[in-house]
C-alpha cells in the first residue's frame, strides 16, 4: 500500500467522523429543542384546560366581587394596558433616542463603554430592585404616591435599558456604507438617521419594544410597590390613582385570601388573560415590524 493510498485512507476515515459527529450534534439539537418546545405546549395547554373553566364575558367584562371571591377581572385588564401604555410612552422615546445618540453620534471611548457596561448591568437587575427605587423616587421623593403614573415611570425604568440595547444593535446592523452614500449625497447627518438609517433599522428596533413590553406586563414587584391596589372594584379616574393589575391580581388570588378553593380557579383565568394579551401585543408588534419591512422594500 503506498503513501498515497493511506493519506487517502485517512482523508475518508477523517471525513466520516466529521459526518458521525455532526449528525450526533444535530440529534442533540434536534432532542432539546423538541424538549424544550413540548413543556412550553404543556405550560400553555394547562393554562388554557385550567383558565378556560372560567373564562366568559362577564368573566373579562366585570369587575371583582364578594372579596375577589367573584365576579371578573375587568378593572386589572384596564389597569395593565394603561401601565403598558405608560412605561411605554416614558421608555419607547427615550431609549430609542440613547440609543441614537450612544451609536450614531458619540465618540468611542472609555464614557461610552462604561455606560454600555452599567446599561447590560441594569438589563439583568431583578425587578423587585427597581420597585424599591421607584418607590423611593417617584411615590415618597416626588410625591405621586401610588399611583399609575409611579408604576409607569417605574417599569419604564425596567423596560429602557432593553430599549436602548436592542436600538444599538438594530443601527449596527445597517452597513457603513448606506450612511456614507447618504452623507455624500449633501444629507446632514440628521437626514441620514430620519430617512435612512431609521427605517431600516425599524423592524429590529420594533422587536426588542415587544421584548420591553412582553416583560412589563408581567412583572409583579415594580408594581406591588408602587400602584397596585388589592381590591379595587371602579376604574381609575386620573394617572394619580391606584389600579389593580393582572400580575398583581394572579399573585393575590394564588397566595392569600379566606377561600382558596373559589380564588384558584379565578387565578387560572386570569393567568389565561394575561397570556392572550401578550399574544396579541406581540401579533400587533409583529404586524408593525412586516408594514415597515414591506415599506422598506417598496422604497
Amino acid at each position: 500500500m503506498t503513501t498515497m493510498d493511506n493519506e487517502r485512507i485517512l482523508r475518508e476515515g477523517n471525513h466520516r467522523s466529521k459526518i458521525i459527529k455532526e449528525k450526533i450534534a444535530f440529534g442533540l439539537f434536534r432532542i432539546l429543542s423538541g424538549v424544550i418546545v413540548t413543556v412550553l405546549f404543556i405550560i400553555l395547554a394547562f393554562i388554557i384546560i385550567k383558565g378556560a373553566k372560567v373564562v366568559n364575558w362577564d368573566f373579562i367584562t366585570t369587575p371583582p366581587t364578594d372579596g375577589m371571591k367573584g365576579g371578573g377581572i375587568w378593572p386589572a385588564i384596564v389597569g395593565t394596558f394603561y401601565l403598558m401604555l405608560g412605561s411605554a410612552l416614558f421608555a419607547f422615546p427615550l431609549g430609542i433616542m440613547s440609543g441614537i445618540y450612544m451609536h450614531e453620534y458619540a465618540k468611542s471611548g472609555r464614557v461610552i463603554r462604561f455606560i454600555r457596561m452599567m446599561t447590560n448591568n441594569l438589563a439583568g437587575i431583578p425587578s423587585i430592585v427597581f420597585g424599591l427605587f421607584g418607590m423611593s423616587l417617584f411615590v415618597n421623593f416626588f410625591g405621586f404616591g401610588d399611583s399609575i403614573l409611579a408604576g409607569s415611570l417605574t417599569l419604564g425604568l425596567l423596560a429602557l435599558p432593553l430599549v436602548i440595547r436592542t436600538t444599538e444593535e438594530a443601527l449596527k446592523a445597517i452597513p457603513d456604507s448606506f450612511r456614507e452614500g447618504s452623507l455624500a449625497l449633501g444629507a446632514t447627518k440628521l437626514q441620514t438617521i430620519r430617512r435612512v438609517i431609521l427605517p431600516m433599522a425599524m423592524p429590529n428596533i420594533i422587536t426588542g419594544l415587544i421584548l420591553a413590553l412582553g416583560r412589563v406586563s408581567g412583572e409583579t414587584a415594580p408594581i406591588l410597590f408602587t400602584c397596585a391596589a388589592y381590591f379595587l372594584p371602579q376604574l381609575p379616574q386620573s394617572v394619580f390613582d391606584q389600579c389593580m393589575a393582572l400580575p398583581y391580581h394572579l399573585y393575590v388570588l394564588a397566595t392569600s385570601g379566606t377561600d382558596m378553593e373559589k380564588q384558584i380557579p379565578i387565578a387560572y383565568g386570569t393567568a389565561l388573560v394575561l397570556v392572550v394579551i401578550i399574544l396579541l401585543v406581540n401579533l400587533l408588534a409583529n404586524a408593525l415590524r412586516n408594514y415597515f419591512q414591506n415599506k422598506l422594500k417598496t422604497n
